[in-house]
């Protein structure tokens, strides 16, 4: 089940236990505590000072805290509303964490790295219902964005964005175009996969102004094997030297920085604009590398 909508039913039933408490129930607890206080004095007045328990004032206080007490029950659904809902608030609107679980993103992200995602910056979605209330900033070449998979929306992607809508994107020879214009590459010293216990080549690739790492195998054949069926294929041709696709309206193409070890737009197509959860930003952690923490491009 989407850990949204188990959220969202959390903090629906704790705060309706919540305001209960709050109307009805502790309202009742307060009368019966100050029943039983009165009821306790009324005791210790009719025996007199001669019989009256010495540790009155500590038995008075701690009849009236166990009548206020909450019941199990109440305490397990109101006493957790107020920290579900900033997780709820906070997890919908300005961050959200996710971990990366695969190496198509190598070497930006590697698999363990715990990331942030910010929410809002394409504009603010309404949970469970994605629906956009505010319009945001447009997404830009390069952003490491975070959507769910067209094809099954149950299931967080994160790629790089290279293409934008109306976009002409060719990825022929393992050569990056937009536009007609071919992607700077400046070649890197080869990264060690750890992986796959290898060296890659590896290149800085500029979008823009924008550079990250990219890995590239020669080795690797340049043409897309299994592509499969998807909204607006017909704006794609599929050749030997590889894929050249234009972008239809309200649609991004998205691509792994490992080139050849991701399954992205080339394969399974074009993320709708109602997809995007948001733009990865962080590495909060990773149990196997601590100076992996920081931000990333």
């Amino acid at each position: 089940m989407n850990f949204a909508l188990i959220l969202f039913v959390l903090v629906i039933v704790t705060g309706i236990a919540w305001v209960a408490d709050k109307l009805i129930f502790l309202p009742q607890r307060r009368r019966a505590a100050e029943a039983a206080v009165v009821e306790f004095d009324r005791q210790q007045a009719r025996i007199g000072e001669r019989f009256a328990d010495e540790n009155a004032p500590q038995t008075r206080a701690r009849l009236r805290d166990e009548k206020l007490r909450q019941p199990w029950w109440l305490e397990y659904t109101a006493s957790f509303f107020p920290v579900i809902l900033v997780v709820f608030v906070v997890r919908s609107f300005v961050v959200e964490p996710f971990k990366i679980p695969s190496g198509s993103m190598v070497p930006t992200l590697l698999v363990g790295d715990f990331i942030l995602v910010n929410k809002f910056d394409y504009g603010i979605r309404l949970p469970i219902t994605n629906t956009k209330i505010t319009q945001g900033r447009p997404l830009q070449r390069g952003d490491v964005v975070v959507f769910r998979y067209p094809k099954d929306e149950s299931v967080d992607y994160i790629k790089r964005v290279i293409g934008l809508p109306g976009d002409t994107i060719a990825y022929q020879d393992k050569q990056l175009t937009i536009n007609g214009k071919p992607v700077p590459e400046t070649q890197l010293p080869d990264y060690f996969d750890e992986e796959r216990i290898g060296y890659a080549k590896q290149f800085e690739e500029d979008l823009n102004g924008r550079q990250n790492a990219i890995l590239n195998n020669p080795q690797v054949p340049p043409y897309v094997i299994g592509a499969e069926d998807y909204p607006y294929r017909d704006n794609c041709t599929y050749n030997a030297r590889g894929v050249i696709c234009k972008v239809p309206p309200g649609n991004y193409f998205m691509m792994g920085d490992n080139r050849d070890n991701s399954a992205d737009s080339r394969y399974w197509g074009f993320v709708p604009d109602a997809n995007l959860v948001g733009r990865a930003f962080f590495i909060w952690m990773n149990f196997s590398n601590l100076k992996r923490i920081g931000s990333f491009h």
